[in-house]
């Protein structure tokens, strides 16, 4: 009774082993696909090419897949200081505008200065 009791857990750690292997595997893919990153395809193909390969390229899979968010892209910022940065280029192009106005104006007020006959 115990041979097939001690049979029967093999199996069983067998199976968990196995099944584990996989679930391993797909961490960097269901990561990917949580953050819906642009390149999920290429990340589950190569977790299952790391099971071939004695997983040497699964931690470079999870380093992938933790680099994109959706909302800040590949940087590794919040996104703040780029928002600044184009809100401060907006109010630079504000003011050179207004600059350009004012030059025109007053370039369309000022007299003709006639040097050509001297």
């Amino acid at each position: 009774m115990l041979d097939y009791f001690a049979l029967g857990l093999l199996v069983f750690v067998g199976l968990v082993l196995f099944y584990g292997i996989i679930v391993l595997h797909d961490i960097p893919y269901e990561i990917a696909v949580h953050r819906n990153h642009p390149h999920q395809d290429a990340i589950h193909a190569t977790g299952w090419v790391s099971l071939f390969t004695l997983h040497a390229l699964w931690p470079f899979l999870w380093i992938w897949a933790m680099a994109y968010r959706e909302d800040r892209g590949w940087g590794f910022g919040d996104g703040k200081p780029l928002q600044n940065h184009v809100l401060r280029l907006e109010q630079q192009v504000l003011e050179l505008q207004s600059r350009l106005e004012r030059l025109e104006t007053q370039s369309a007020l000022a007299p003709p200065n006639d040097t050509e006959g001297r």
